[in-house]
This record gives structure tokens, C-alpha cells and sequence, in this order.
């Protein structure tokens, strides 16, 4: 007589192949002025404010995507970059001409810095840090038969990117127009961490991420569904910075997932790994070591469910 098996769900050990990134929360001294400069420099424009104590949250994005919350926050010191959070965030266009669009309204506007630009083999990637110095990269992605596996990995690289001939190539005067009417979308989002292996056990092992390359030093890239990153990791700055301390910068990471049955599996896996977690029936909300909030989410966040986080 063959053993009794017991089912299992198909996302016990992994999250969903339909993972999405959702809108980055950053906490600011100067409200106006970083709203201003998202404005400009990457089209994103205000949705919807709402003040909550001394706090006042804006929500800009394109179209009516949510892609990033500002939190004025009085009183917190600016962040450390030696310390845990946020490294950058990664805005993600259709395609070069969307891209190049974007870059040359970002390169015009002297409150934020552009700070280099790299072929990484599966993407295009240029930039910039904002007026309080969080990390913005604007890319778009290779097509996916062009990525290059290699032992179970995707391979990445750092090349340099040649920016005058990437603008002379895709940029257009049509595509200058209509960028604050095109869609975006945050594609990844990379962090600081104070050490690799905890990093590795919270966001892979608890969060349900997939590692996709372990091999570059002082990182660790992992995503789901086969996407080259969705978060990436690494110690490049912050190499054994503990807990964050109270500061201006990265407030928190969204995810989002197709339904109820994928908040079950991460509950029953940060259960497993002994991690507190919040949980309001359309959010699992959890803390990684550091400190970083993350939340995960069922479709169907509005702008007013996120004021509401």
C-alpha cells in the first residue's frame, strides 16, 4: 500500500510567478521641493495628499499608477548612506525611446545628479539620485530571449553605457511630449544590508523570492517568475550596519500578488521562520532585519489604500 502524501499548495516555497512591484514609500524633509523634482526630472505627477498627524502624504505617479509615496516627515535626521535601506529605486519603461525621454528630462534638472548609466546584459540601466540623495535608476529591459543563463544563474555585467549616443539613438521630440502620459511602472528595488546571509534568509527563504545571481560580490539579486531581480541586495556601502535608525529615506517596499491564497503561503512561511507580521486581510506587512518594512498586497490597491498603509 503506497503512503499517504500530503497536499501541498504550489506557492509553500516560493512566492507567485505573478509578483509585481508597487509603489516605493520614501520618507522627506522638503515635501514641495522632492515632489517638484519627481515632477520634472521623471514626469511622475500627484495623484492624491492626505495629512495624518504631523505627516503629509503625497502619492505621485503616471497616469493613475501609483509609482512612489513621499511621507514629509518634521524632525527625522537625513538618512547615512553607510547605513541599511534604500540603495535605489528602479523605474521601468516599454521601451529605449520611453527611456530616453525620461533621461534627458532628468539630466536638465540641476536639483538631482546623474550618477552614471551601465549595460547590465538584460537591461539598459542610467542613474541619478534625487535632492535628499535616495538612488533613482530609469531602465528598460532586453528582451528575455536574449538573457543569458548560465549554472542555473542569469547572467548580469556592469558596461558602461555611452549616454549622449543612447539619447542621439532612441530620443524623440514626440516621445519629449508624451512622457508624462505614458505608462510606468517600478521594476525593481534595491537595497542596502548589513550582511548577505540574513538577507538571503528573509527574502528568499521567508519572503518566497527566487536567488537569480549570487555570484556578484557583496550581492545578491533574486525575483520571481524569472524576471532577472526584483530585489536586489548588497554591502557595498553598508557592509554590518545593524537596524536602521530613524531617518529620512526608504519608508517602505511594495508587492503586490494575484489573491488571498498567496498571503496564506507567506503567512504560513514567515510563521515558519518565526518573523511578527502584520496582517489586515489585503496586506501582510512584515520588517526585514534591518528594519525595512515590506508589505505585500492583493490587486486593487488604490491610491486611498495606500495613504491608508
Amino acid at each position: 500500500m503506497d503512503r499517504p502524501t500530503e497536499p501541498t499548495a504550489v506557492h509553500d516555497r516560493i512566492i507567485t510567478p505573478d509578483l509585481a512591484m508597487d509603489a516605493v514609500t520614501l520618507r522627506v524633509g522638503d515635501l514641495d521641493t522632492m515632489a517638484s523634482y519627481y515632477g520634472t526630472a521623471f514626469a511622475l505627477e500627484p495623484l492624491e495628499e492626505r495629512g495624518k498627524g504631523s505627516e503629509v502624504h503625497r502619492v505621485l505617479g503616471r497616469g493613475t499608477t501609483p509609482l512612489l509615496r513621499l511621507v514629509h516627515t518634521p524632525g527625522l535626521p537625513a538618512g547615512d548612506h553607510r547605513q541599511a535601506g534604500l540603495f535605489h529605486t528602479a523605474l521601468l519603461f516599454d521601451d529605449e525611446a520611453a527611456l530616453a525621454a525620461t533621461v534627458y528630462r532628468a539630466v536638465q534638472d540641476p536639483r538631482g545628479q546623474f550618477t552614471g548609466s551601465s549595460d547590465h546584459l538584460v537591461s539598459e540601466a542610467f542613474y541619478f539620485t534625487d535632492p535628499e540623495g535616495n538612488g533613482v535608476e530609469l531602465y528598460t529591459d532586453r528582451p528575455r530571449e536574449q538573457w543569458v543563463h548560465e549554472g542555473g544563474q542569469i547572467k548580469m555585467g556592469s558596461a558602461w553605457l555611452d549616454p549622449n549616443a543612447y539619447l542621439r539613438t532612441h530620443l524623440t521630440e514626440a516621445e519629449l511630449g508624451a512622457a508624462p502620459s505614458r505608462s510606468g511602472r517600478v521594476g525593481h528595488v534595491h537595497l542596502q544590508v548589513g550582511d548577505i546571509a540574513p538577507a538571503r534568509q528573509f527574502y528568499v527563504d521567508a519572503l518566497g523570492l527566487e536567488a537569480t545571481l549570487t555570484g556578484f560580490p557583496g550581492a545578491l539579486f533574486a525575483s520571481a517568475g524569472g524576471y532577472h531581480h526584483h530585489i536586489a541586495m548588497n554591502t557595498w556601502n553598508s557592509a554590518g550596519a545593524g537596524p536602521r535608525a530613524a531617518s529620512l529615506g526608504l519608508g517602505e517596499v511594495a508587492i503586490t500578488v494575484p489573491g488571498r491564497e498567496d498571503l496564506d503561503a507567506l503567512v504560513a512561511r514567515l510563521r515558519a521562520a518565526n518573523l511578527p507580521f502584520a496582517d489586515d486581510g489585503r496586506s501582510v506587512t512584515v520588517a526585514d532585519p534591518w528594519g525595512t518594512q515590506v508589505s505585500v498586497s492583493v490587486p486593487g490597491t488604490s491610491v486611498e489604500d495606500l495613504l491608508a498603509r
